[in-house]
């Protein structure tokens, strides 16, 4: 670990309403894949730990769920679990789509917001599909409602704009040794995310027939003599009806399902990879506080 006297490291969260391109970002500025991204709205569940390098300073990103109006008790669980990932960060990182503008959900984020200690910037996001005028009197707009330290405006999807946001908060991070080795670009275990590129390729996929408490466990990986590695995923998902939509025709919808996430998972692991997937019927899993720890998530408690 080449480190010097003047090395930085902190941690930054990015925060946003769902579908603001959070895991884009994130996934952008760290260079590789570890965040889920799909159509599919509330698709991260947990924090998601991404790590970059910005000169002597080590970012430590937390790619939080988005925050909406929960309405059942994995919501619940996923709007605490971003609140609570922001309150422990050095830099609180606002991703608004400049789509969208400043609609309710970004609205309710702001007042919660201003109560936060940390500095606070704003990251106006899919700027490539959006007039500057119009960016310029978003990014307005929003700082008269609560003044930001730093405004960005970024493409996640091009990588517009990225490099400069990351530098910025490079620049900005408190003074300390690196909390991990250079080259290390998440904390999650590969098991993880292994678990999360499946789940995403599921919501590809499926993500019209399938309600979104459909979950992915890596349930064994083996590493063979040879080099490969044997891996088994369960794929949970809440009636009978669902496992069949998962499987499809023949099996043609899991096998397609399996193939695309070997693929990036051999690319993630740097291994060839065999990959059995396996549907099973579990019908009240999102009030199982055991599947939360799983998935990083503090169970919430019914209020009386």
């Amino acid at each position: 670990m080449n480190q010097t006297s003047n090395t930085r490291c902190g941690f930054v969260a990015l925060i946003g309403a769902p579908n603001a391109g959070k895991s884009t970002l994130m996934n952008a500025i760290v260079g590789a894949k570890l965040s889920i991204v799909t159509h599919k709205v509330q698709t991260t569940r947990a924090i998601v730990r991404g790590i970059a390098m910005a000169g002597d300073a080590q970012i430590i990103f937390v790619d939080t769920p988005g925050i909406f109006q929960p309405k059942r008790r994995l919501d619940r669980a996923m709007v605490t679990t971003a609140w609570s990932g922001a309150a422990d960060a050095d830099a609180v990182c606002l991703l608004v789509d400049a789509q969208r503008g400043l609609d309710e959900g970004n609205e309710a984020i702001l007042e919660k917001l201003s109560a936060t200690k940390q500095k606070r910037i704003l990251i106006l996001n899919k700027i490539d599909a959006v007039k500057r005028e119009k960016l310029l009197e978003l990014a307005q707009a929003v700082n008269a409602r609560l003044p930001f330290d730093e405004t960005f405006m970024v493409s996640a999807l091009t990588g517009s704009g990225v490099e400069d946001l990351t530098n910025h908060l490079g620049s900005i991070m408190p003074a300390g040794p690196w909390l991990y080795p250079e080259d290390q670009i998440s904390d999650a275990p590969l098991r993880s995310l292994a678990a999360e590129i499946t789940r995403e390729k599921l919501f590809l996929r499926l993500h019209d027939e399938l309600p979104y408490e459909s979950t992915v466990e890596t349930t064994a990986w083996t590493s063979m003599k040879d080099g490969s590695a044997r891996i088994e995923q369960t794929i949970y998902v809440t009636r009978e009806g669902h496992k069949k939509i998962v499987i499809g025709k023949g099996g043609e919808t899991i096998k397609a399902i399996s193939m695309a996430a070997r693929k990036e998972i051999m690319a993630m692991a740097e291994a060839p990879v065999h990959l059995f997937l396996f549907v099973k019927v579990r019908e009240n899993w999102s009030d199982d506080p055991e599947r939360y720890r799983e998935m990083g998530l503090e169970f919430p408690v019914e209020k009386p």
